[in-house]
């Protein structure tokens, strides 16, 4: 009987310790989503905006830890437009932006039904928004970005049987091989000829009413057409010479929103330091002595 009594006392911490590891995660999802909408509210009374948030990280939260990889996806472009659609007329929305990047459709979908808000529209980086993400951050009155984040380039990517190529590079490779180029070659330059003119139009309708037709296309051209790899980092200063809306005007409120977004856990050394208070940012202009 004792012998019996162990087992059972044996099943039964094994059956708590499963339910836990089940149980656990969803609460402590349930305790981040809690927080992240009581700062989210006490940035929208603050700053009078309707605050959208799309934030891709690698998830730690998931059955037995495993990490979940997150892009601009459908999913994404109906969330969003969703909350674009349901803000008043006259309403600034505040997107906080941290991507990247994912479907062109989507992020196309998602840019372009931003654009159409009649109200200010503020896209905040607090530390990337690559691709897609960029293409988003167009659509913005203004694009407020962390001093040291950063945009990237939109040349559109390709999938071919030999992996992902962009677009420009097989254009250029087309075009130099010339009579000598396979059938294959020749349609993968034509499609991305075809994807090449397709965003260059997209970023210029998005740009045109900031900075007139001209130079919205040669800023269209600098992004699309192969000047930069995809995933260069575009900074602060970058993005002002293209003559982007840019300032360093993020709000200390989304930093702390960022962390209620859970980086996945790695088994590598990672970054650590102890927390200090946050120095105001200033430029060196404003010093006085």
């Amino acid at each position: 009987m004792a012998n019996a009594a162990g087992i059972d006392i044996v099943s039964l911490l094994f059956w708590l310790l499963f339910l836990y590891m089940i149980m656990h995660p969803q609460l402590q999802l349930r305790g981040l989503q809690s927080a992240r909408l009581k700062l989210i509210r006490l940035i929208e009374e603050k700053y009078k905006w309707r605050v959208v948030t799309m934030i891709h990280r690698q998830e730690r939260i998931g059955f037995l830890g495993v990490p979940v990889y997150r892009f601009i996806d459908i999913e994404d472009s109906e969330a969003v437009i969703r909350a674009i659609r349901t803000t008043p007329k006259g309403q600034t929305i505040a997107l906080i932006l941290h991507t990247p990047g994912g479907l062109v459709l989507a992020a196309s979908q998602i840019a372009r039904a931003l654009k159409k808000h009649e109200g200010k529209k503020i896209v905040i980086v607090p530390h990337y928004a690559m691709s897609g993400g960029t293409l988003i951050a167009l659509a913005a009155d203004e694009i407020r970005m962390d001093p040291a984040a950063v945009l990237g380039p939109l040349d559109p990517q390709l999938q071919t049987p030999k992996g992902s190529f962009p677009a420009p590079s097989l254009v250029k490779v087309a075009r130099e091989k010339g009579d000598k180029a396979s059938d294959d070659t020749l349609i993968y330059a034509d499609v991305a000829e075809k994807a090449l003119r397709e965003m260059q139009e997209l970023i210029v309708e998005l740009l045109r009413d900031k900075m007139g037709e001209e130079k919205a296309r040669l800023v269209a051209d600098r992004l699309t057409s192969g000047y930069y790899t995809h995933d260069y980092p575009i900074t602060v200063e970058e993005a002002k010479k293209l003559g982007l809306p840019v300032s360093t005007e993020v709000p200390p409120e989304v930093y702390q929103l960022m962390e209620l977004y859970p980086q996945a856990l790695q088994q590598r050394p990672g970054v650590e330091f102890i927390p200090r208070p946050q120095v105001p940012y200033y430029h060196a202009s404003n010093n006085k002595h």
